[in-house]
């Protein structure tokens, strides 16, 4: 049997991943997550509950800490999803995204590296990382693909794309068996509600405001998380060292569209009149350097991995919204802080 260390298992992906990898593997699962404002105990109920997970609560930038980990636990794989990963938090302060997704990336493979000399097994680490590193494409300009020069724009993309060539580097200069991936926009459940899908959920639910960037023309791929987490599997398991591959939804949207999406789905969930949810739009100044376009060729993926999406939004927003009725104490444990309270005495208690 196998192990896995996944680093930010308790963020939105990083939990999706868990769920999956448990599902579609014997491998036994030790999360390894700091437990910042986005990573959340509550969201990995079930998973720790499977009797093949282990938490650890610690940093990856502490080397020390992931080595042992590495050995003593026999680790054969790294996931590596931990980061902070929203735009907007990165304009305003840049240094952490540094400081995590450069620095801590720089530390976990210096780890593995380490745990490769000392233990003379070899461990294959999975880098997960984003569309944005392309930067900004122009309409009907093609979908970028893994030969598509970076261009980052924003302090998060700029941090992921130095990690991106950090695992790159560490593969050819020292032999890590790396493998990278770059996503589109994930959404799905338990996504942390600051990000676009889930705060327009929540506030269309609640009828607050729906705030949307300048025109809202923005454009994006979306990809559900399960989609994403499928293909990660198979890249981490079947992937070809020293290879990157895209995976994305091929569900190109702007954002005004997914507001209106999000907005029927409520109107019809509630019984409201068409139309209803919509007048909660806002158009508010535009964020500083937004991209306007993202949009991401998955066919190196499907091709050589066989993955393909299966989800597309109009199906899948109806049910997110469902969700996020179900779980409306999660949502207000985040809003709240509570959860901060709900994940210290779950640690404390399982120590």
């Amino acid at each position: 049997m196998q192990t896995w260390l996944i680093t930010g298992g308790a963020g939105f992906i990083g939990a999706n991943f868990a769920r999956a990898a448990l599902k579609g593997s014997t491998a036994r699962l030790v999360i390894l997550d700091a437990l910042t404002y986005a990573g959340n105990l509550a969201s990995i109920d079930d998973v720790l509950a499977s009797g093949r997970v282990e938490f650890v609560k610690g940093d990856i930038s502490d080397r020390a800490l992931v080595t042992r980990l590495l050995i003593e636990r026999k680790v054969d794989h790294v996931a590596h999803f931990a980061a902070e990963s929203h735009v907007d938090r990165s304009i305003l302060g840049p240094r952490a995204f540094l400081e995590t997704n450069v620095l801590g990336t720089f530390e976990m493979l210096e780890a593995t590296r380490e745990a490769q000399r000392q233990s003379q097994r070899e461990i294959r680490f999975l880098h997960v990382s984003t569309d944005e590193v392309f930067g900004s494409l122009d309409a009907g300009e093609p979908p970028a693909n893994e030969r598509t020069k970076y261009a980052p724009n924003s302090p998060y993309s700029a941090s992921k794309a130095a990690s991106d060539h950090f695992a790159r580097a560490w593969r050819e200069t020292y032999g890590l068996s790396v493998v990278i991936t770059n996503c589109s926009n994930n959404y799905g459940p338990w996504q942390f509600p600051e990000k676009l899908i889930p705060l327009m959920i929540v506030n269309a639910l609640e009828g607050k405001t729906l705030p949307v960037y300048g025109d809202g023309l923005q454009v994006r791929d979306w990809i559900h998380v399960e989609d994403h987490c499928a293909g990660l599997l198979l890249a981490l398991q079947k992937g070809r060292p020293g290879e990157t591959y895209n995976i994305g939804g091929s569900d190109e949207r702007p954002n005004r569209d997914i507001v209106a999406l999000i907005c029927r789905s409520v109107d019809e969930r509630d019984g409201r009149a068409a139309g209803t949810t919509e007048r909660q739009v806002e158009h508010v100044v535009d964020r500083p350097g937004h991209d306007r376009r993202y949009a991401i060729d998955s066919s190196k993926i499907e091709r050589e991995l066989g993955w393909k999406p299966v989800r597309r939004l109009e199906s899948a927003l109806p049910e997110l919204v469902n969700w996020y009725v179900e779980r409306k104490a999660w949502v207000d444990s985040i809003r709240s802080g509570a959860y901060r309270d709900y994940y210290a005495k779950q640690y404390s208690e399982r120590v």
